[in-house]
């Protein structure tokens, strides 16, 4: 991530806030490796923010819900759809302590690839239902790709 995004959400933090933001916890993908998480800590540092701490996106996600509070041992299957990556990680939970077990992911498959099925399944619907064929007019292909991916956000909520 670079300087200027981080600036950027900074600057929105401290809208929202109503005063300065300083520190910052920050994830990360969990396949990123130390040269990667240490790019990111510097883009921080430029952008005016003192990391407390990187945390690998699967450990937030099971910190969100609440698997940090666990007393006994559980494993937990974290599966991280993104933009344009999908992750899968399994994470032991036991008194207070999370740990990455195992992650994998395939960098060609993410929420793009589910908006674009989504917009192939409602083309095909639509023609099936007006015999009107659509696929070719990239005006209705991308009103539709947008509709796509605001229903999924929805249905994710």
């Amino acid at each position: 991530m670079s300087s200027h995004v981080l600036g950027y959400l900074k600057g929105i933090a401290e809208k929202r806030c109503g005063q300065a933001v300083k520190k910052a916890v920050i994830t990360v993908p969990a396949y990123f490796n130390n040269s990667q998480k240490e790019a990111t800590e510097q883009a921080a540092k430029i952008a005016g923010l003192d990391v407390m701490r990187l945390i690998n996106e699967p450990t937030a996600a099971a910190m969100a819900a609440g698997f940090h509070e666990n007393e006994e041992m559980e494993n937990v299957l974290v599966f991280d759809f993104g933009g344009g990556t999908f992750d899968i990680s399994i994470i032991c939970a036991s008194e207070g302590v999370l740990d990455v077990q195992a992650t994998r992911g395939d960098m060609n498959l993410g929420g793009r690839d589910v908006d674009e099925k989504l917009v192939d399944f409602c083309v095909k619907a639509f023609e099936e239902a007006t015999g009107i064929d659509i696929s070719g007019d990239l005006k209705a292909r991308t009103r539709l790709m947008k509709e796509c991916e605001r229903a999924k956000i929805s249905l994710s909520e």
